[in-house]
């Protein structure tokens, strides 16, 4: 990388730590879009066999001015199919409600997690209502979103925007839930944001501690410098 785009990377944004796994919407060389799991800003796919495998039943969204139309994801090699694209003007959104509850320590406490994924894909910033349980709509500003978490408005939480190359900036959410970002480059960006929500509960038969809520948006920014190239595809997990 060149002096020109250090500087441009060191006012604008970095190259970040690796975040959680997360699931996000893409559209595969244009046409149907596809649901994947991994880290994007590490160009990670995840595959099957594989952890593409933990997942229980990925359920997909299509938004239109026409209407809603609903649909189950296909699992493939890399993702989850689905069987629509997402036109000027629609919007996807996507999740797995399903995904297996884990266990893990917490200061020699033994505490039952469930994972809640899930995703929004966006053709503009025209504002839109939120759809999942935590989600981050465009609100009408090129760049601006809000993040909504059980229909109120979430404040002071970290949102992250990533491209594929690795370039992110963080911010926090304001008193009514916004956080805008620059987007100085062309191409596809990664939204990301989280939440644990504390409070205990049951899901199917099972009983839970908490809930870790992970959202995205991606989309594409038609303007802009040239994108840092993406670095070589990441190997997925290999089977267990």
């Amino acid at each position: 990388m060149n002096k020109f785009w250090l500087a441009i990377v060191a006012l604008l944004g970095t190259i970040l730590p690796a975040q959680a796994h997360q699931i996000w919407i893409e559209l595969a060389d244009g046409q149907k879009a596809v649901v994947r799991f991994g880290e994007f800003g590490e160009n990670l796919r995840e595959a099957s066999p594989g952890l593409l495998d933990k997942f229980g039943k990925v359920t997909a969204t299509l938004v239109s001015p026409k209407g809603e139309q609903k649909a189950d994801a296909t699992k493939s090699a890399d993702g989850f199919s689905l069987p629509f694209a997402a036109a000027a003007g629609e919007a996807i959104v996507a999740e797995d409600a399903n995904y297996p509850l884990y266990t893990w320590k917490q200061q020699d406490k033994e505490a039952r997690n469930w994972f809640y994924p899930a995703a929004r894909l966006i053709t503009g910033f025209a504002a839109q209502q939120p759809k999942l349980v935590l989600d981050l709509v465009p609100t009408g500003q090129p760049g601006q979103f809000k993040l909504v978490f059980k229909d109120q408005p979430k404040p002071k939480t970290k949102v992250t925007l990533t491209t594929q190359s690795g370039w992110a900036k963080e911010a926090h959410t304001d008193a009514q839930g916004l956080v805008s970002f620059e987007m100085p480059w062309k191409g596809v960006y990664v939204a990301e944001v989280s939440v644990n929500d504390k409070t205990p509960g049951e899901r199917a038969g099972e009983k839970y501690d908490a809930v870790s809520y992970a959202t995205t948006v991606s989309f594409v920014q038609a303007d802009g410098l040239p994108p840092i190239p993406a670095g070589p595809a990441a190997k997925p997990a290999a089977p267990k």
